[in-house]
């Protein structure tokens, strides 16, 4: 196998190359958005380009409409005409046409800015929205069923798709929906027995059914689930802060949490006003040395609180107040100041302004915080205002997360800026009524998605990115596995996987040795390595909700090239060959295809898989099938 590397080398990063972005090497902490571009932009841009006055056709209301006019080039601040006419004298062309001119230092920002790619805050826009929702949720009259179709998520999407005009997309496959819902709700492949009974099964309900199936599996489902949790509540199992005692793990109490299926308002509940189980998530990093005020652990908590569940970037408002939305300084430390053990001091921009915080909930119609109380006092009552029934922020903010998980895209996108417009309010409040409605079963949730026939639907591939009110929704999208999802697949072909888990749950190594799925230990029961963090799992410092869904360069190469998976197929191809001693070329090949991709090979594929095996197979051959099956699109995407 080592002779061929060369050609996986090249051949991995053409074949990969559709989905490998133009990513950039610059800094990304070098020049801040939010901090030092967006003043500069409403300050002396905003006037004749943003928010329905567009000069010279050029709008920087969003990211899309500034790439749009070319007048910016990501990584080429030297090539683009916005950085020419801020340099320029010509009266004709210069910017801006009146007043001041930019300072070098401004000009440097701009130029740093463009030469990192026009790094651009998720959701933000200059032009002015006029949305917003009403806190509470509301009651949704279901369309009319159209053709038979009564689902009541299909009633309200045929109405949306019918308004715009959009043809509803078709149906998937029975091979294609095993292999996504099997994806999508348990992280494993389907074994090729699995799918043959699944083709074999001609009854009505059996999509239904296998949605049962795989939620009703206790194990699989929170082992599957872990990922999603341990992304949003920053926990892991080794990292910064764990060594010294500066930070605490939930492990434990999330896994048994996800075997329990714990109603989401209690699940929160426990989070925010803890046990000494669950007390890991609120209790935030302390950083070695002097830090920004702005990071201290009790400025942590408001702002991951605020994120994970209700969609609000709190991180700008802890400088100063907000750039990007209505939050102000005083909200972050008001939140803050809920979890303070002594007097809290609000500093703007690093400074103090020797003014005390006062503890203080985002919603006062909801309900207040009273700063007499106890620290754990006030984390109750902040608990019981963060689910209150009548708090809709809550509700929505985790639907439109369970659907962006299994549809590609949320409601609101992007998940983080909860106060965008969704493409459909009746759905994401018809969604958070269900939630509600169903004691918070998050389970109950998710199979009622699933069952949906928009669910099972065939996926679309945009061609860019839409933004706010140029988004028309026209079915579920194609969606990236996650790193994990990755190495559970690849660990499930070749026989590979570790032998135990480093997650710190009771009886998960028991667990494991009598499990049926494959692999025995999941990808997210073990510490990151190196192929892992290349494909996107976090190091979890930092709240994560949404993980990359493009391809770097990075990761093309580690595909490609990289000792990980190198080693990872050399290892299986013995193993297939020591598991199928008497099984010829064609057999390997055809169950390699059925297991990764839930289908046989084409006369095509077969013939240049057979070239690549040889006849008896040899294991360098068997290991570069397995090699070009797994950086297929196909392979590494959920359609």
């Amino acid at each position: 196998m080592r002779q061929n590397r060369s050609f996986r080398f090249a051949a991995g990063l053409i074949g990969l190359g559709f989905i490998v972005s133009s990513g950039f090497a610059a800094d990304p902490k070098s020049v801040d958005f939010a901090h030092d571009i967006v003043p500069l932009i409403k300050d002396r841009c905003a006037k004749c380009h943003t928010d329905g006055t567009y000069k010279g056709s050029f709008s920087l209301d969003t990211r899309q409409s500034t790439l749009k006019s070319e007048a910016v080039i990501p990584g080429k601040s030297a090539e683009s005409d916005l950085i020419a006419r801020i340099l320029s004298h010509d009266p004709e062309e210069q910017m801006p046409p009146k007043g001041e001119r930019l300072t070098a230092a401004e000009v440097a920002l701009f130029r740093g800015w463009i030469d990192q790619g026009v790094n651009w805050e998720d959701g933000f826009t200059f032009k002015k929205g006029t949305y917003v929702a009403p806190l509470k949720l509301k009651h949704v009259e279901l369309p009319p069923t159209q053709d038979g179709r009564d689902h009541p998520i299909d009633r309200i999407v045929d109405a949306e798709l019918a308004a715009h005009k959009v043809t509803r997309p078709p149906a998937i496959d029975d091979a294609t929906f095993l292999r996504r819902i099997d994806l999508d709700l348990s992280g494993i492949l389907p074994t090729p027995n699995d799918l043959e009974a699944f083709q074999k099964d001609s009854s009505g309900d059996k999509r239904a059914r296998q949605a049962r199936h795989l939620l009703d599996d206790k194990t699989v489902y929170a082992e599957h689930w872990l990922t999603f949790w341990n992304d949003l509540l920053r926990n892991d199992y080794k990292g910064t802060g764990y060594i010294d005692g500066g930070r605490k793990q939930i492990t434990g109490w999330l896994y048994q949490s996800l075997i329990e299926n714990t109603p989401f308002d209690r699940f929160v509940y426990e989070l925010i006003s803890p046990t000494a189980e669950s007390e890991g998530f609120i209790n935030g990093i302390k950083w070695r040395g002097r830090v920004n005020a702005s990071q201290v652990p009790e400025i942590q908590f408001s702002q991951n609180v605020s994120q994970v569940f209700f969609g609000i970037n709190m991180k700008c408002a802890s400088c100063h107040d907000s750039f990007i939305d209505r939050w102000k300084l005083d909200d972050a430390y008001g939140l803050a100041a809920i979890i303070a053990e002594q007097p809290l001091e609000i500093h703007r921009c690093d400074k103090p302004t020797g003014r005390m915080a006062s503890p203080k909930f985002m919603w006062p119609e909801l309900g207040s915080i009273d700063p007499s109380l106890s620290k754990s006092e006030r984390l109750a009552q902040l608990a019981r205002l963060v689910t209150d029934k009548d708090n809709g922020r809550f509700s929505r903010t985790i639907v439109n997360r369970i659907w962006q998980r299994l549809m590609g895209r949320g409601i609101v996108h992007p998940v983080d800026v909860m106060a965008n417009e969704p493409w459909s309010e009746d759905l994401l409040d018809y969604l958070a009524g269900y939630l509600v409605d169903h004691k918070y079963d998050l389970k109950s949730l998710i199979e009622h998605i699933v069952t949906s026939q928009i669910y099972q639907s065939s996926p679309v591939v945009l061609k860019s990115e839409p933004l706010g009110e140029d988004y028309v929704f026209r079915g579920p999208e194609v969606k990236r596995m996650t790193a994990e999802q990755y190495l559970d697949a690849v660990w499930a072909v070749t026989d590979t996987g570790p032998s135990k888990p480093d997650a710190p749950v009771k009886g998960a190594a028991a667990r494991a040795a009598k499990s049926h799925a494959r692999p025995k230990v999941r990808a997210s029961m073990v510490n990151s390595d190196l192929l892992m963090r290349s494909l996107g799992r976090p190091n979890r410092e930092q709240v994560v909700t949404t993980r990359g869904d493009v391809l770097t360069t990075l990761q093309a190469l580690d595909l490609s090239n990289g000792q990980i998976l190198t080693d990872l197929v050399a290892q299986g191809a013995a193993n297939l060959l020591k598991a199928e001693p008497k099984a010829t070329a064609d057999q390997l090949i055809e169950s390699i295809y059925i297991q990764s991709l839930s289908r046989r090979p084409s006369d095509g594929e077969l013939t240049s898989a057979r070239e690549l095996v040889g006849s008896p197979a040899t294991p360098e051959g068997l290991a570069d099938l397995l090699w070009v099956v797994f950086v297929l699109p196909e392979f590494q995407l959920i359609r």
